[in-house]
């Protein structure tokens, strides 16, 4: 936002800087608002007993190793976490560690790391600094960044922020550091150069502004759009090109980009002045600088370093947890999360490059478990890194030439785009062959096909062209076959791939799943609602049993339809016809013994609001109160140019905990959303901010109902949202009020605090026949026959039993009672339930079924009796969502 003045006073003046990591407070104004995180030391949490066991390692390259390990905690009730490590060894010449950076070397052009590894030709990284993640915000490292000797950026003067580097000569180091610089004009004037390539932000202890009378220098290397934004000051600026001023600018930008042999030096009020007496167009500068421990007092040259990146908290000093050096709330420090970090041994030879895995249920560590780890891997020193969603490790596997993800980030296969990391680098020369490796697909799914590349290394573990080699390959372990340089999966189990070539030989190890290590199939479908000629597409993914999430390739799946006739291909559903009595139909994806279903209902789609012809009110409200913002109808926007959209706009930079932004309809009397609907979808600009997108309604009651439209803004452009109104419990005629953005306040590192989204295209699909099922109340007695559904007596050709406490009840007598359908699979011996929008599935003697694609473990499971299904009452009926009462008077059983 625009800077304010009067009578010379600031009145307001808006800093956004919130860091992948930590977040810096933007109330700015004549009291100010200190940096959350701007605490005394807190001291380290009580450790908790955890063992490192290795799983695997690799060598990257001649001087790097990649070592990967399970976290195994004593206490059973949490899950296993897994640890990945870059070991590097200083003392091998060929082998360097060095400073990732943005796109072409700009820190303020975010990038992700793999991007970064591919620019630079690193063989392996991790991420780095601490940055701001705000909309529109630079983007830039919080702490210093030292490139090949050149210092990209400086320390920010906040307290306890640590940073690790590494000198030329190859000795690690961590260390706070503060930042000092002169520069000389050649009038023999001189003036304090407070910093390199910063964003604005509050200063600490004193909680300053950090570009006020202020002189900063900024070199070819930020690309951002000002010089910085939202400094709240007016700049004064020189260009000065090979040590001599070329252009001076008074209380204006300068338009002139800044030449690779340049840089522009960039003040405010005492250092404006400067600029003006001293440095005149045709005048010589020199500048200076350096970088002083404040543990110490030493003072170090920046073209000493190799490299630098900077961090946030001290986590291991001496070989044992340190207190950390700056409040962890702010980085959800005694939260499960993935986490980065960087550490080196007491003789200074190892440096350690970690990362902790979040994916699936593996929910990452705190802090002080990090340092745990930290300590048994060998650290003598190590800092926090950013973590979260930015906690990303990519490496070159053994005779690939490209690196890859080492391990799934928060999002999956999703790298965020962060401020710098810190790369490993090989100087070897080129060698001689040293072996080969079978290179491909570990984890396979039945049906799935994979092809296996032969890749050579040479003595140095660089890839090398495999070239005039003829590969063998061969596969063990009866998982599957070859043909034509082709794997295909044909059942689960271990089994081995092999290549020879010449005498040489090398073996991978792979594995089928099976479903009986699946806990969750989840169907993700374009669209519920069931129609002729319709394509749908239903990717799948599945959650292992230890807590990974991997998405099934469509050829593993077999697909069975009811209601309906379709074609099953490339994950697409392409529906042929519907049954003429259909109203809603089952679309079941199997593998391997596990399902999930797809219920897809028979119903019309009809436009909720597409704000082209708007004839209410549209506002803005925001919680707390000092929320800023705007919402509002817009033309024009990209992607959207000649329509008219819902924009919103927010501010969370004031305030503190949970934060709202609120684009309200009509007033808060919303817009009317009648019929049944079961699905709402909408277009929705994304940006990328991470944040909780929701709607709230009122139910025809008046209550407030409020629905999850994305848990995470994690994309830009626009994108289709479909929402389950189904199972948020409106009732109808319902209102829409509100549509709006969530910045919690757990993990706010995460998010940004400034954005913009946008809406357009609201529709509602009411689906027929998509309700629960029939509303019948059962009565049964047990040993009888005898029983009456709504009131009216009926037979049943198998009476209830009891054994061993459990009620077993006929099968089809209660599904179909309930208004669902049951299947007997005799060959397979499987019940198969259908009611509604659930799905069960059940075998004798097994003891768990799956509901809607969850394995759920139960005590009792189905039994034969003279040729019946029976069923544990209890178990399918609360699945099936029906209560059941047992009278022990009269030993009935009543379903409702």
């Amino acid at each position: 936002m625009a800077f304010q003045s009067n009578s010379n006073l600031y009145r307001k003046i808006w800093i956004p800087v919130l860091s992948g990591a930590i977040a810096l407070s933007a109330v700015v104004g004549p009291v100010g608002t200190a940096w959350p995180f701007a605490k005394p030391p807190i001291a380290a949490a009580a450790t908790v007993t955890y063992k490192l066991v290795k799983q695997s390692e690799t060598i990257v390259t001649s001087g790097a190793r990649q070592i990967d390990y399970q976290w195994v905690p004593s206490d059973s009730t949490k899950s296993t976490e897994l640890v990945h490590v870059l070991a590097i060894d200083l003392t091998n010449p060929y082998v360097q560690l060095n400073a990732l950076g943005g796109k072409n070397g700009s820190v303020t052009a975010r990038q992700s790391v793999g991007a970064m590894a591919k620019e630079t030709g690193a063989v392996a990284g991790i991420n780095g600094d601490v940055f701001n993640t705000s909309s529109g915000s630079e983007g830039a490292p919080l702490g210093a960044q030292i490139t090949s000797g050149q210092l990209v950026t400086s320390t920010s003067k906040l307290i306890g922020m640590y940073a690790f580097g590494v000198t030329k000569d190859k000795k690690p180091i961590i260390d706070q550091f503060a930042f000092s610089g002169t520069v000389y004009a050649g009038d023999g004037s001189s003036f304090p150069l407070t910093g390199i390539n910063k964003s604005a932000y509050r200063t600490e202890p004193d909680n300053g502004y950090s570009h006020v009378n202020a002189l900063y220098m900024y070199t070819s290397a930020w690309t951002g759009e000002e010089r910085p934004k939202n400094s709240g000051t007016t700049p004064t600026e020189a260009l000065v090109v090979d040590g001599v001023v070329q252009e001076v600018a008074v209380d204006r930008a300068i338009a002139t980009p800044i030449p690779a042999n340049g840089y522009i030096l960039r003040g405010h009020k005492d250092a404006a002045e400067f600029i003006k007496k001293s440095l005149t167009v045709g005048q010589k500068v020199t500048v200076t600088s350096s970088l002083t421990s404040l543990t110490n007092g030493k003072s170090y040259d920046p073209t000493t370093f190799q490299m630098m990146v900077s961090g946030h908290t001290i986590l291991v000093d001496g070989g044992k947890a340190a207190p950390f050096s700056r409040d962890i709330s702010g980085l959800s420090g005694n939260a499960d999360r993935a986490r980065t970090a960087v550490g080196y041994s007491a003789d200074g030879k190892t440096v350690y490059l970690v990362t902790v895995e979040e994916n699936g249920s593996r929910k990452g560590v705190t802090l002080s478990e990090l340092q745990q780890i930290l300590i048994q891997l060998g650290a003598y020193k190590a800092v926090n890194l950013d973590g979260g969603g930015s906690t990303t490790m990519v490496s070159r596997p053994l005779g690939e030439f490209d690196v890859k993800l080492t391990h799934p980030t928060s999002y999956g296969t999703t790298q965020r785009l962060v401020a710098n990391g810190i790369g490993v680098f090989t100087l070897a020369p080129k060698g001689s062959v040293k072996g080969i490796v079978a290179s491909g697909a570990k984890t396979l799914f039945i049906g799935q096909q994979a092809t296996y590349a032969l890749k050579a290394y040479d003595t140095y573990y660089n890839p090398i062209d495999p070239g005039g080699l003829t590969p063998v390959w061969s596969a063990s372990g009866g998982v599957g076959t070859f043909n034509g340089g082709v794997f295909t999966a044909s059942k689960p189990g271990d089994g081995t791939i092999t290549v020879k070539a010449g005498s040489a030989s090398n073996s991978i190890g792979i594995h089928v799943v099976g479903g009986g290590e699946i806990n969750r199939l989840t169907a993700s479908p374009s669209t519920t609602v069931l129609a002729n000629g319709a394509t749908i597409s239903v990717p799948v993914k599945a959650q292992l049993a230890d807590g990974s999430e991997v998405t099934v390739p469509a050829s593993s799946l077999k697909w069975e339809f009811r209601g309906f006739a379709a074609n099953a291909a490339g994950g697409n559903i392409t529906v042929q016809s519907v049954g003429k009595d259909t109203k809603i139909g089952y679309a079941i994806a199997r593998y391997d013994g596990f399902s999930t279903v797809v219920p897809l209902a028979v119903g019309a789609e009809k436009t909720l609001e597409n704000f082209e012809n708007v004839a209410y009110n549209i506002g803005f409200s925001g919680l707390p109160a000092e929320t800023q913002g705007t919402a509002s109808l817009v033309t024009g926007m990209a992607g959207r140019e000649s329509s008219q959209v819902l924009d919103l706009k927010y501010d969370f930079t004031n305030g503190t905990g949970d934060r709202f932004a609120y684009a309200v309809l009509n007033g808060g009397a919303g817009i009317t959303v009648d019929g049944n609907p079961s699905t709402l979808s909408l277009d929705v600009l994304g940006d990328n901010s991470y944040n909780w997108l929701r709607a709230e309604f009122l139910n025809a009651s008046g209550k407030q109902v409020y629905v999850t439209l994305a848990s995470k803004i994690d994309w830009t452009g626009w994108k289709t949202l479909k929402v389950d109104l189904a199972s948020a419990g409106l009732t109808y005629p319902a209102k829409l009020t509100k549509l709006y953005v969530v910045n919690l306040a757990k993990d706010q590192d995460e998010r940004a605090l400034q954005g913009e989204v946008a809406f357009d295209d609201l529709k509602l699909q009411t689906a027929a026949g998509t309700s629960s099922g029939s509303t019948a109340s059962i009565k049964l007695t047990l040993n009888s026959r005898q029983a009456t559904v709504n009131g009216k007596a009926v037979t049943l050709d198998t009476a209830p039993i009891a054994i061993d406490g459990a009620t077993y009840l006929p099968l089809r007598f209660v599904s179909e009672s309930l208004g669902g359908s049951a299947d007997w699979e005799a060959t397979l011996k499987r019940v198969t339930v259908l009611r509604g929008d659930r799905m069960l599935e059940l075998w004798p003697g097994k003891p768990d079924l799956i509901a809607n694609g969850v394995r759920i473990a139960t005590t009792t499971s189905p039994i034969i009796r003279n040729g019946r299904v029976l069923v544990p009452i209890r178990v399918v009926s609360e699945q099936l969502g029906q209560k059941v009462d047992w009278n022990a008077a009269d030993k009935s059983i009543t379903i409702r």
